[in-house]
């Protein structure tokens, strides 16, 4: 740590803290000399000039660059905008890679936008000490919304029941059957409360003022919601935060889209879905032909839309086999339901398969294998060359925090 920016001015005598205030003025000090130098950068950058790019996983095929410029990812703010509202005293502590389009469409520069604040995860002496420092600054941060992946929302439900665990056989026992009532209330979202469910409201709050709420606590006592991305959130999961008070709410979207293209959230809710579109996304269901197909029928996801990518770095053959004719041909599957939400049904096999010795083996299939495993928090499944088999099958894991 370098520099510490402080906004009230302060009688430390570090050196490494700087008055905002003081920031401002030299800023203003410069613009007077050499303002026409800086208008001239600043009015040089166009919409449409690259701001980064940004490499595929490769678990697919070799890891490509997916060029975004600036348009994409302003885009995708205001298209995000139509799904989640973010008011100027939400905070959030982003736990997430910040090289990644995720963090930065949902997690830096939406904030930026509605003036929101961020906070980030105090750096530790490893990897693992970081992780460790997480649970005490969200405690500290108190944020409004989190956003969350898979391996991420599993630890933190293992905390929790961790937790209820310790306080014995009783409190075990009241936490199950409040989440069992809290199931059956809420539904999956869109029906909560409705019909007969209605008459388990009163006890649903009793539950939540009694258990609910102390498990709130431990996030700060303040998170309204999460917004699960990166891969696709177990339904059980999904019910399980929504019991407690803090929905987690599962979205669709990859990086060459600078990511979102859908998403559950507070107005409208169907937990085995991945959501509605975002206003300004155009998505339709093909078939292999590139035929649009009728509602509820399954195939390949097509998006349109300021916020897809220009292309892939030094690859026009991957550019012209994804981009066509203004569409995005993601290779993802899935369908839409007649209230318009959007159900993901996995990679396209071609897209998906690893074939040794010409067996075919799906890679998420032995993904959920390997996950079953306690130790492993995270694991990714992929082909390598093998001079016998053609192709190998190769597994890389992240373990668990505890081990």
């Amino acid at each position: 740590l370098t520099t510490i920016i402080c906004l009230d001015k302060t009688d430390s005598t570090d050196k490494r803290i700087v008055f905002a205030g003081d920031i401002i003025d030299q800023g203003k000090a410069f613009l007077q000399k050499g303002g026409d130098e800086f208008r001239k950068r600043f009015e040089a950058i166009k919409e449409d000039d690259y701001a980064n790019i940004c490499y595929t996983s490769g678990t697919t095929a070799d890891p490509k660059g997916i060029i975004l410029t600036h348009r994409n990812y302003t885009a995708n703010i205001e298209h995000s905008s139509s799904l989640h509202e973010i008011p100027a005293y939400y905070i959030t502590l982003l736990i997430l890679p910040w090289d990644h389009s995720f963090a930065h469409t949902c997690g830096i520069y939406s904030l930026m936008k509605f003036g929101a604040g961020l906070a980030s995860v105090e750096s530790g002496n490893s990897p693992m000490d970081t992780l460790k420092n997480i649970p005490r600054n969200i405690r500290e941060i108190k944020p409004v919304f989190l956003l969350s992946v898979p391996a991420l929302a599993k630890n933190f439900r293992k905390n929790i029941e961790k937790a209820i665990a310790d306080k014995g056989a009783f409190t075990q026992k009241l936490f199950d059957h409040a989440l069992k009532i809290a199931y059956k209330y809420n539904g999956i979202g869109w029906d909560r409360g409705k019909g007969t469910k209605a008459f388990l409201a009163p006890l649903c709050k009793l539950y939540d003022a009694i258990l609910f709420k102390k498990v709130r606590a431990g996030f700060g006592g303040r998170l309204k919601f999460f917004v699960g991305g990166g891969a696709l959130l177990d339904i059980e999961l999904q019910r399980f935060f929504y019991a407690i008070g803090i929905p987690m709410y599962q979205g669709y979207g990859l990086t060459e889209a600078a990511p979102v293209i859908s998403s559950n959230s507070a107005k409208s809710i169907k937990m085995c879905s991945s959501g509605v579109i975002a206003q300004g996304v155009t998505v339709k269901i093909c078939d292999d032909e590139g035929k649009e197909l009728p509602v509820g029928e399954k195939g390949e996801i097509v998006v349109q839309g300021e916020n897809i990518m220009k292309g892939y770095w030094n690859n026009q053959k991957a550019t012209e086999e994804t981009l066509k004719n203004g569409w995005h041909h993601t290779g993802d599957l899935g369908r839409f339901d007649e209230e318009g939400y959007l159900f993901y049904a996995g990679r396209k096999p071609e897209k998906e398969l690893i074939k040794p010795g010409g067996e075919n083996v799906y890679p998420g299939e032995v993904e959920k294998v390997i996950l079953m495993h306690p130790a492993v928090a995270q694991t990714v499944v992929f082909g390598v060359p093998d001079p016998k088999w053609k192709e190998g099958i190769k597994a890389v894991c992240v373990l668990a925090p505890e081990e």
